[in-house]
């Protein structure tokens, strides 16, 4: 009799283990996420937050590729909410657009998010409901994948973010009155004549004249400047002092997050090279960098091995080095690394304002910036060497990589571009001409700080319509002076960068002042999506598009 009951029990054990396997995806987890409002001290003074789960930033969230997860997502605030899960594949009714995707989430009540993860990696999310995600409605998402592909001793999060002094609102309010209103560095008498020993008489009236007819200033690099943002790792100013713990000898993976609302960072680690493994959560061949910029909604993964026993500094540094956010990894939490010297500021010239044909290349990202003059299109970084395994991939050589595994291969270069960037799997729907071909011109109007696509914004803009299962070609005119991270929610944007099927994976594009980019997007996922510049302040002034994925249904005309 007990034997027939333990043989019961046993096939009772089987059967329900087997459907248990048998469900897709055997995981599943629910997280609960409260947005509400806390008063902190940041900066010497209180001041008032929207924070997930009471901190700043929110919650690291902790996914596994393949699991089914459910977010309650509960609103403690007076006025509506909105949380945007950044770069995830998802179906849009979950992507967290007012207006777009779902209706938002009103004072005292919860809205579920649910969908299966599937990709792995590293991305984020956000208040995606008027200034929410400035005023600190932002967080970490790390997505374990199946099988993992870098093994680390240690696995960090370094979420950068800018932090106001003033409500956003206000500042907003202030730029749409006077664009420069936050350049506090603006170029003195004294810059006058040293341009005119260095340039002579008449090249620098025509230089001045020229800014002047832009209505800009060289030093426009940013709209906000660190005179009214301060800088923060993890929630953290510089003087908080915020440490990563390492032993001699560990191997780092160091997560960066640009969580701000518009500034750009340039990163460095001065005595510890950097090797660059994932960006956007998506991995691409391995290449050593002393440093690498960062734009707004951007992420890269990192490796480093510190071999020594001292304190390194994660330093990064807004774009117009206004300020710096800081942090120490070092092996012992008492011991502080000292911050390096701040790098020269860099000058928009002419030139980068698309002033001259030679600096734009169809489909490329010439470089121009001061700061990735010497990693161009020819550079070491933008093919490695495989001569040793027998071929030595030309750019559009679309068996480039396969002599020998892509993650093996570590190309070199002081300063990180995007002509670097390599993906280590071949995308094969990449091959072959695309169905469409659309040219967005990024323009503004900075008399007015009024943003926009094709000098049309959105209020007033045609959403973008295309086919479900179409390969749509975007090529991103950039006409203004600022720098502009265009941001496709839902789908991906493969970036023109001669490697063809070997073109890296994004969800954030920068393109820099007066040039222009080329991506390829794949319309795989049906709904309606929001498109736009992820500085917060121009896609609140227009700088914003709905791209249509029109149902399988509609494809055939």
């Amino acid at each position: 009799m007990t034997n027939h009951r333990q043989w019961r029990i046993a096939c009772f054990v089987i059967v329900g283990f087997s459907l248990f396997l048998s469900r897709q995806p055997v995981l599943a987890a629910t997280y609960q996420l409260a947005v509400s409002e806390k008063s902190i001290n940041l900066i010497g003074e209180e001041q008032h937050a929207i924070v997930g789960n009471d901190g700043l930033p929110a919650p690291t969230l902790h996914w596994q590729e393949g699991e089914l997860v459910t977010l309650n997502v509960t609103n403690h605030l007076k006025v509506p909410t909105s949380i945007h899960w950044h770069g995830i594949v998802l179906p849009y009714q979950m992507d967290g657009v007012p207006g777009i995707s779902f209706d938002g989430i009103e004072p005292g009540q919860t809205f579920t998010y649910q969908f299966p993860v599937k990709q792995s990696g590293t991305y984020w999310y956000h208040g995606h409901s008027g200034m929410q995600e400035q005023e600190g409605l932002f967080g970490a998402l790390v997505i374990a994948p199946k099988h993992e592909q870098q093994p680390v001793d240690r696995d960090y999060v370094v979420m950068l973010s800018d932090w106001p002094e003033a409500d956003p609102h206000r500042t907003l309010a202030r730029l749409k009155k006077q664009s420069d209103y936050y350049n506090f560095q603006k170029r003195t008498v004294g810059d006058f004549f040293t341009d005119i020993q260095n340039l002579g008489f008449w090249k620098t009236v025509a230089d001045r004249l020229a800014w002047g007819e832009m209505r800009m200033e060289p030093t426009d690099l940013a709209d906000v400047t660190g005179a009214t943002y301060h800088f923060l790792i993890n929630g953290q100013t510089p003087k908080m002092h915020k440490t990563y713990l390492f032993k001699p000898g560990e191997k780092l993976r160091l997560r960066f997050i640009n969580a701000s609302a518009m500034s750009y960072f340039d990163i460095r680690i001065p005595g510890l090279k950097m090797q660059v493994i994932a960006a956007d959560g998506q991995q691409v061949a391995p290449v050593d960098v002393d440093e690498f910029r960062i734009a707004v909604a951007e992420t890269y993964d990192v490796l480093v091995e510190p071999q020594t026993e001292q304190a390194y500094s994660i330093f990064a540094e807004a774009i117009d080095r206004s300020g710096f956010a800081h942090a120490s990894l070092t092996p012992r939490s008492d011991l502080q690394a000292v911050p390096p010297p701040m790098s020269p500021r860099t000058l928009l010239t002419m030139a980068d304002m698309g002033g001259h044909a030679e600096h734009q290349q169809h489909g490329q990202l010439a470089a121009t910036d001061a700061s990735e003059q010497h990693v161009g299109h020819n550079s070491p970084a933008a093919e490695p060497d495989t001569s040793h395994a027998g071929h030595t991939p030309s750019e559009n050589d679309p068996h480039a990589g396969h002599q020998m595994p892509m993650h093996q291969m570590i190309a070199s270069s002081p300063v990180l571009s995007y002509q670097a960037l390599k993906s280590v799997k071949p995308e094969h729907h990449l091959m072959g001409q695309p169905d469409h071909e659309i040219t967005l011109r990024l323009t503004g109007n900075m008399n007015r700080y009024i943003w926009s696509f094709d000098d049309v914004k959105y209020s007033d803009a045609e959403p973008i319509r295309v086919k479900f299962g179409e390969r749509i070609r975007f090529h991103y005119v950039n006409e203004t002076m600022m720098n502009h991270p265009i941001h496709i929610h839902g789908l991906w944007q493969y970036l023109d960068n001669g490697y063809d099927m070997y073109n890296p994976k994004k969800h954030v594009i920068s393109v820099k002042p007066g040039q222009t980019a080329t991506v390829d997007v794949l319309a795989d996922a049906e709904g309606e999506w929001a498109f736009h510049c992820h500085l917060l302040y121009h896609m609140d002034t227009g700088m914003f598009r709905k791209l249509i994925v029109e149902k399988a249904e509609h494809h055939h005309d």
